[in-house]
């Protein structure tokens, strides 16, 4: 940013953090932030207090040739747990890359973060907000180890519009929970999963708090955009052939629909299913059963794109020639009706194939 900037972050719940995480959780403590440095290939993950040291050192480095203070720069990491930061190389980049950093050079940004990702992923949009038109802005990186709670997910959102840091952290919250908290692809919760926003207040509108008017228009754009990187993040998942969209609808809470939606976008068995084209309804409602939810088995119903294949709980006769063609689709939607309610939730996640286990299988390698 060109100036200090209200920021905020939501954090992996794994009671294993990398060591960027513990900077940049510290950094963040008064609400402000200028900048983000990323590496790939190399988690800084379980490396004790030469971990800490290093990512102490990658901030201290970016302030230096940013002309900032070290508690204004937020630190992340993807790759390799349990390796030690090669920090040479580490500096030289930092420094080449402080040579790039221009508005137009986003996506190349984005490219660099990708570690088995196989695209980047980025999103934007533009609204008015106190009469000024204001951006945000997000990339993000992701496609094994995801089964956030806030692989490794890592996003990084910039916005110019004036928002106070506590509104801030809050309308990430929201927008994490109904994202990137909803993706699945491996049940893997990573070490260093983070997604941090900046505001820069630089659009000129007024600054936008909890109680204003704007700030549900603000939080609603915001999680527009964690919801399109979530979508890219599920469908690049690590071997996937298919993206798994997952819609709960008449539940008797929000959080009843989440924790329904994205168990089933969760459940290996279902993506199982999903990539060996079988119609097979019951695990769908097996994975709803365990997730938590209240609601009433005997209640729901279940399709497959536009296809019913389950009602009130139970089996129905269907077309499976319809299913198979569904299923053969590059996006498969999955809804569950729990006839409980007026609440409802979407998950995204993908298939299971082969090229997932090979992908695993050879990382280090």
């Amino acid at each position: 940013s060109v100036g200090p900037a209200a920021a905020a972050g939501v954090f992996t719940l794994n009671k294993v953090k990398a060591a960027p995480l513990l900077v940049t959780m510290r950094n963040l403590s008064a609400g402000t932030a200028q900048a983000v440095v990323v590496n790939s290939g190399n988690a800084n993950a379980c490396n004790g207090e030469q971990g800490l040291r290093d990512a102490q050192a990658m901030a201290a480095a970016t302030a230096e040739v940013l002309g900032i203070p070290a508690e204004a720069v937020l630190v992340a990491s993807t790759g390799v747990i349990g390796r030690k930061m090669p920090m040479e190389k580490i500096l030289l980049g930092i420094r080449a890359a402080a040579g790039q950093v221009a508005p137009g050079n986003g996506s190349l940004a984005a490219q660099a973060i990708m570690t088995t990702d196989t695209f980047p992923k980025e999103a934007a949009v533009r609204l008015e907000l106190g009469g000024k038109q204001v951006t945000i802005g997000a990339m993000a990186k992701g496609s094994g180890m995801i089964h956030p709670n806030m692989a490794t997910m890592l996003c990084f959102i910039a916005t110019d519009a004036a928002v106070a840091p506590g509104g801030l952290k809050q309308a990430l919250q929201y927008a994490a929970d109904r994202s990137f908290n909803l993706v699945t692809v491996d049940g893997d919760t990573s070490t260093n999963d983070m997604a941090v926003i900046l505001a820069n207040g630089t659009a000129g509108n007024g600054v936008i708090r909890e109680e204003d008017g704007d700030y549900v228009n603000f939080r609603e754009a915001l999680t527009e955009v964690c919801a399109s990187l979530a979508r890219d993040i599920a469908r690049d998942g690590e071997g996937a052939t298919k993206l798994i969209i997952v819609e709960v609808l008449g539940a008797a809470a929000e959080k009843d629909a989440r924790q329904a939606a994205k168990a089933v976008a969760g459940s290996s068995l279902v993506k199982a299913a999903v990539f060996g084209r079988d119609a097979n309804w019951g695990r769908i409602l097996c994975a709803a059963g365990y997730s938590g939810a209240d609601f009433d088995p005997e209640k729901v119903d279940i399709f497959l794109g536009d296809e019913q294949v389950a009602r009130d709980g139970g089996s129905i006769d269907f077309s499976e020639e319809r299913a198979l063609e569904i299923l053969k689709k590059d996006t498969v939607k999955i809804t569950l009706n729990l006839n409980s309610g007026a609440c409802g939730a979407t998950a995204w996640g993908c298939d299971l194939s082969y090229d997932y286990i090979k992908i695993n299988a050879d990382y280090r390698t």
